[in-house]
């Protein structure tokens, strides 16, 4: 008899309300570790409030978290040497140059990996000895990046973590950085990232929950996702006909096309369209972020 791994988090009936606003409600989500965890929502859906929560910059309300096992209100330290995190919006002390400023960060840290640190300093082209207060916005998310993964921690907390990057220098961190920080040691190392930017993300989720006034609304694996939610087209040789079907989400008509978003009943609606021949029929799996879309539009 098996045991499955302690989740790199665990998130239970999580709430959180600031003043009469709820911005978290009895959400659920556990990381698996070594996975790349995406937590997907509109603007004010509650993410940040989440991460915040994990990290014991907030305390719940209601419910608990936990972190490898652990309680990050009881065992903060315990819990933050373990992982590393960028904000949305970086700050650093201004009369430091970006040398001092990772070596600072370095200072609170066991484990170090000065190539590793060289190596992202001059993919992002970034001077060391230049001030942190003459930085642009993507620089400053540039510079936390490296202060995140030179360590190398077990797990990395990324809130919007390419905001203000170039998208050249976005792509290239996402495919490149985040990809070589996972496969640097199999299975252990866990990614969690909030973004909005899901189509750049898309290579690396391997599971992800979506939030909608701070409940979370579907939770998936990727690749389930992905042959649960299709897009069906079909032409016909005269005007497209009315259908109604239980599992469709959404139904657009245009002349003597159809197309059809599904969700999981895909052999059956291509089943009836079958039978009224059509001149072709297509289907295609739907990006995350279609499907980000459908279930929040449903």
């Amino acid at each position: 008899m098996t045991t499955s791994p302690t989740p790199a988090i665990e998130i239970k009936n999580l709430a959180y309300s600031y003043g009469r606003g709820e911005a978290v409600h009895t959400l659920n989500l556990t990381v698996r570790p070594g996975t790349c965890y995406g937590l997907f929502g509109r603007n004010g859906a509650g993410k940040t409030t989440t991460m915040k929560c994990l990290l014991n910059l907030l305390r719940p309300q209601k419910g608990s978290i936990r972190v490898f096992g652990l309680d990050p209100a009881k065992d903060e330290v315990a819990v933050k040497r373990r992982l590393a995190y960028v904000p949305d919006a970086v700050a650093f002390y201004p009369w430091m140059s970006i040398r001092e400023t990772l070596d600072y960060l370095a200072s609170f840290r066991e484990h170090w990996n000065t190539d590793l640190e060289a190596s992202l300093l001059e993919r992002f082209r970034l001077d060391p000895g230049q001030k942190t207060s003459a930085l642009s916005k993507g620089q400053r998310t540039q510079v936390a990046l490296i202060g995140a993964i030179s360590p190398e921690p077990e797990l990395l907390v990324l809130d919007e973590p390419t905001s203000g990057l170039d998208p050249i220098v976005r792509r290239e961190f996402i495919e490149t950085v985040i990809g070589a920080y996972q496969e640097g040691d199999p299975g252990k190392r866990t990614v969690l990232v909030s973004t909005h930017l899901i189509t750049e993300f898309e290579g690396l989720i391997d599971e992800f929950t979506i939030v909608d006034g701070g409940r979370d609304v579907l939770t998936l694996n990727a690749d389930h996702a992905r042959s649960r939610y299709q897009k069906i087209q079909a032409r016909f040789a005269g005007v497209a006909p009315a259908l109604d079907f239980d599992d469709v989400l959404r139904v657009r008509r245009d002349g003597r096309n159809l197309e059809l978003i599904v969700n999981g009943g895909g052999p059956a609606v291509l089943d009836v369209l079958k039978q009224l021949n059509p001149e072709e029929v297509t289907t295609e799996s739907l990006t995350l972020e279609e499907v980000f879309v459908a279930t929040l539009k449903d």
